[in-house]
């Protein structure tokens, strides 16, 4: 009985660190996406001139890209957790700050990567239904039409936070064992990007399919009618 306090008590602060790092993220962490759309050709094979240009990409060198972020996003989170699970329990909340980080950041890189854009407060918006979705938190379109950004985006990072530090807290309690947290942080951080990263690509990558598909909709042209030679209606 006495492991319980000891649970509720490391979950809360594990989930108070998410929600503190991903609201410090919210406000300072954004990806260029200019910078990236050249990125996009340089380093990842993807030549386009604009993000609506990866439609008429193939969606393996999509995915390819895709993959490539992830993994980068994975090295980066491990070897952050390495470096700060030498401290054990007191670098572990500093070290949720700098994981949101990094998590966002992959995050908006694979938005831009299947083509979606945040520079309005609806892409905003979606970008962060698409970090729930990767944290496992559904979130309704009736919550998104009736909130302004400002309040939304917070309300997300709480459900985010409280989600997360639920699936976490027990594989994040090694962390308080100094020294060897060093190796548990590191797999640790590098999971926890992979796990994110693969939910928010599979977000992204059906939002794209969607897209795809009505944009070859609407270019299609309309059939004749048989015999009529005219335009079907």
């Amino acid at each position: 009985m006495a492991i319980i306090p000891h649970k509720s008590w490391l979950r809360r602060q594990v989930e108070d660190g998410l929600r503190r790092g991903f609201e410090r993220a919210y406000k300072t962490v954004q990806v260029d996406s200019h910078k990236f759309l050249l990125q996009l050709g340089s380093a990842y094979g993807v030549p386009i001139n604009s993000f609506r240009g990866v439609y008429s990409v193939e969606l393996s060198r999509l995915d390819d890209a895709a993959q490539r972020v992830i993994h980068g996003g994975m090295k980066i989170a491990a070897a952050e957790g390495a470096g700060l699970g030498l401290g054990g329990f007191a670098t572990m909340v500093p070290d949720f700050g700098i994981l949101a980080a990094i998590t966002l950041r992959m995050i908006q890189k694979l938005s831009l990567i299947y083509g979606f854009e945040y520079n309005t407060d609806e892409e905003t918006a979606e970008l962060w239904i698409a970090a729930a979705s990767a944290a496992g938190v559904d979130i309704s379109r009736e919550i998104l039409e009736k909130e302004v950004v400002n309040r939304f985006v917070p309300k997300v990072i709480q459900r985010i936070a409280a989600q997360a530090s639920t699936e976490a807290v027990e594989k994040w309690a090694g962390r308080v064992i100094p020294i060897a947290s060093s190796v548990i942080g590191a797999g640790l951080n590098y999971y926890f990007v992979r796990a994110w990263g693969r939910r928010a690509q599979a977000h992204f990558r059906k939002k794209h399919i969607e897209v795809r598909h009505s944009m070859n909709a609407a270019a299609r042209p309309i059939p004749l009618a048989a015999g009529s030679g005219r335009l079907s209606s």
